[in-house]
């Protein structure tokens, strides 16, 4: 039986990574000068019939080999699969706590797990107040919403992506109890903003770093800020398990507390329970299945951070050439960027008028896909329930609630999210330097046929 489990997944290994080997990265530092491509003038946009800019695959994700396989392997043929049996997970959280800087580290079966561990150790309830970016993925909201919460959604600095840390002051009232700042798309926030914020108002800091690993500000890694730091190893992110997270802290009466309320609020091990201190616990272990192909996945993880970035200075480079694109700003104080988006803006101004919709279309027929990325939670109908939620109205009252409906007005977020925003998904970032020509060469394509492509 194991040969033959053996033998199909290293076919389906060498499957994958038929179109995944990852280089060593390109050094692009002493490039200085861009020379933009002249496109010749019967070089036509692929949906008018011309070549495609980019005619070959970009690399696939998730990047794997036999690693990964003779973990799992082992794993299955120790009988001892979940945390508080093996030894794998408690390997992986020493690993990751020195890898993010910090002195611990609790690993969970999820990024959300891991948000909603720390809010329920920090007990989090009905009346608190939780400051957070309008612009970021749902599992945020969701983690305070779980607790009966508010979630304040804060507008977004159109430049960065990130959250407007003016706005997020002005956001604080004496019912707020935590400051959660997401460094979305892998880019850390204005961490010294945020942190004298949080000074000065006696207010702990949870960094949302789900998409940002091995990002750094100031050349400390995000996750190592705050109280806690809460990352994902869902699928798409950097580090993979397909589903996972982790906690990290300086804390260690805190991340005991974590390990609690993630263990069925009991502490202990698989042979002594000890009673747990609080009052409220779930179950949020992660398993030795997931630990294991974690720990494999690390042994890449320094190398494709680094490609990304590499390759995102570079692409960034490009498409300042061009106007109408106007790639994502990043802060001052950000030494490294996980870049697990390439977030930028889209201006059809300088596109003959074409709609963002079709400038999509054109990219992916030039064989570059882009996409919006997230929209505005503080207009999606989901959020918006949350206004005549039975529980809420309970809670807070109707006039506490049509209050907060006002609160979370995101006029730039707005703007940004219906107008502007696209991204690059993270795998187009391992490529080469080749690909990265080639992206900013389908761009300018689509700019100089704008007109007829619009139509």
């Amino acid at each position: 039986m194991e040969s033959i489990n053996r033998r199909k997944f290293l076919g389906v290994a060498a499957l994958a990574g038929t179109g995944m080997a990852i280089a060593p990265p390109t050094v692009l530092g002493g490039e200085k000068n861009i020379i933009p491509m002249t496109l010749g003038d019967n070089d036509k946009p692929a949906l008018l019939g011309g070549p495609k800019a980019h005619p070959d695959r970009f690399p696939q994700w998730p990047v794997y080999d036999s690693t990964e396989e003779q973990a799992l392997l082992d794993i299955l043929n120790s009988s001892k699969w979940g945390r508080l049996d093996g030894k794998a997970t408690e390997r992986f959280e020493q690993e990751y706590a020195k890898t993010v800087g910090t002195k611990h580290c609790l690993a969970t079966n999820s990024g959300t797990s891991s948000l909603y561990t720390i809010l329920g150790v920090m007990n989090l309830g009905p009346g608190d107040e939780v400051v957070m970016p309008a612009y970021t993925f749902v599992a945020t909201y969701n983690t305070v919403v779980l607790n009966y919460a508010l979630p304040i959604l804060v507008d977004t600095d159109i430049e960065t992506f990130q959250i407007d840390t003016d706005k997020m002051e002005k956001a604080i009232t004496k019912e707020t109890k935590v400051l959660m700042p997401v460094h979305k798309g892998g880019s850390p926030a204005n961490i010294d903003k945020i942190m004298a914020i949080a000074q000065k108002h006696q207010l702990p800091v949870i960094e949302d770093a789900c998409q940002a690993h091995l990002a750094e500000w100031k050349g400390k890694r995000v996750g190592s800020y705050g109280m806690a730091g809460a990352f994902s190893f869902q699928s798409s992110k950097h580090l993979n398990c397909a589903e996972g997270g982790a906690i990290t802290s300086n804390d260690e009466d805190f991340i005991k507390a974590c390990y609690r309320f993630h263990n069925q609020g009991q502490g202990g091990s698989a042979d002594s329970y000890g009673a747990g201190k609080e009052t409220r616990g779930t179950n949020m272990r992660i398993t030795e299945f997931q630990s294991s192909v974690l720990l494999s996945q690390m042994t890449r993880l320094e190398v494709q951070s680094r490609k990304r970035w590499q390759n995102a200075t570079y692409l960034t480079r490009l498409l300042n050439e061009i106007p109408g694109i106007t790639p994502a700003r990043l802060y001052d104080g950000v030494t490294n960027s996980a870049y697990h988006f390439y977030m930028f803006r889209y201006d059809k101004s300088h596109f003959a008028g074409m709609t963002r919709g079709r400038f999509m279309e054109a990219m992916r027929a030039e064989g570059v896909s882009c996409m919006v990325g997230y929209g505005h939670l503080n207009k999606d109908p989901y959020v918006l329930g949350l206004a005549n939620n039975k529980h809420y109205l309970k809670i807070y009252g109707e006039k506490t609630m049509k209050q907060w409906l006002e609160r979370i007005q995101c006029p730039q977020n707005d703007r940004l999210t219906e107008e502007e925003s696209l991204w690059f998904t993270q795998n187009l970032l391992l490529g080469t330097t080749r690909d990265m020509d080639q992206i900013a060469e389908a761009v300018r394509k689509i700019q100089k046929n704008a007109g007829e492509l619009k139509n």
